[in-house]
């Protein structure tokens, strides 16, 4: 192989990462964009999270059937129950999650489900028997004071006590779903993210049911931005991410991770006229600085976790 053809290998090569960055970059800032599509939708927190679970599984399997993959799960049965389970996990995520957006705003149910892996990096030892470092612990304290300072921030607004609930159910049930996530580790990309939609479809439209029957009544000028949400916000963006992480370093995708609730904060600021008090700025730093900075520890041990919230 002579230089001029390592040359034209590596510069393809270099190219080829900065298309699969890129990529990353705008799926994460579309999911950081649930909230504020969501919040022009005149629906239930249910209703919404049942429509855009069920077009977005549609959107998935079709991405999937496209890129002609092929399916890994049926061979590892006990990890494809932890992916339905984990699956299960998201469908409560994302009905805590929105009914989070409605009560308490969009970027403060953002940041606090934001929680789940570090409380998944507390429960290593026990979970996966990681070690609970010094810097881990930092972290895991910074995020705890930056919880402290945006529900402080929550109560000077007099938002519910339902919605902080919420809030924290969030993020309690997205660390669920990075656990039963590292359970299944083989199963991985497009196809993890196919089936853990589909699954939390069936746990909302069970939800569903028992509120109101399996039919929504959207309203005629809310169906754009339900097609958005279901279509953009999860096919198009789901496909962008699971496309990218995988020919991205772990560092970038960890880095870069963080830019989905900075996104979510900013743009719900911006577009939705949420306040950013004192409190609130202080508290945002402390999460998303101490779960970056405990995550990239964790990255050097372990591997990290691997996270998104779709």
């Amino acid at each position: 192989m002579n230089y001029d053809t390592v040359r034209a290998e590596k510069k393809q090569g270099e190219m080829d990462m900065n298309q699969h960055f890129w990529k990353y970059i705008a799926g994460l800032l579309i999911f950081g964009s649930n909230g504020i599509v969501a919040s022009h939708i005149d629906l239930t927190s249910y209703e919404i999270v049942y429509l855009r679970s069920g077009i977005g599984g549609v959107a998935l399997v079709l991405f999937f059937l496209l890129m002609r993959q092929g399916c890994k799960a049926l061979q590892y049965k006990k990890e494809f129950i932890f992916l339905v389970l984990a699956g299960a996990a998201m469908g409560f995520n994302w009905l805590f999650l929105y009914e989070g957006y409605r009560e308490i705003g969009v970027g403060t149910a953002t940041l606090m489900c934001y929680c789940g892996p570090v409380i998944v990096m507390a429960l290593g030892p026990v979970l996966f028997q990681e070690k609970l470092t010094r810097n881990k612990c930092l972290g895991f304290l910074a995020v705890f004071l930056g919880i402290l300072c945006i529900n402080g921030q929550a109560f000077q607004e007099g938002k519910t006590l339902w919605g902080l609930f919420c809030g924290a159910m969030a993020g309690v049930t997205y660390a669920v779903l990075v656990i039963f996530n590292k359970k299944a580790e083989h199963i991985t990309g497009l196809e993890n993210s196919m089936f853990q939609t589909s699954c939390s479809f069936l746990v909302v439209a069970v939800f569903m049911l028992h509120q109101q029957g399996l039919t929504a009544d959207i309203p005629q000028g809310d169906l754009v931005p339900v097609l958005l949400l279901g279509l953009v916000n999860t096919g198009l963006g789901c496909y962008l991410y699971f496309s990218a992480i995988s020919r991205l370093p772990v560092q970038t995708v960890a880095i870069c991770g963080y830019l989905e609730p900075l996104a979510a904060v900013v743009l719900s600021a911006i577009l939705l006229g949420e306040g950013m008090g004192i409190l609130q700025i202080l508290g945002t730093v402390l999460i998303l600085g101490g779960a970056m900075f405990a995550e990239m520890r964790g990255h050097q041990c372990s591997g990290g976790l691997g996270k998104h919230t779709l």
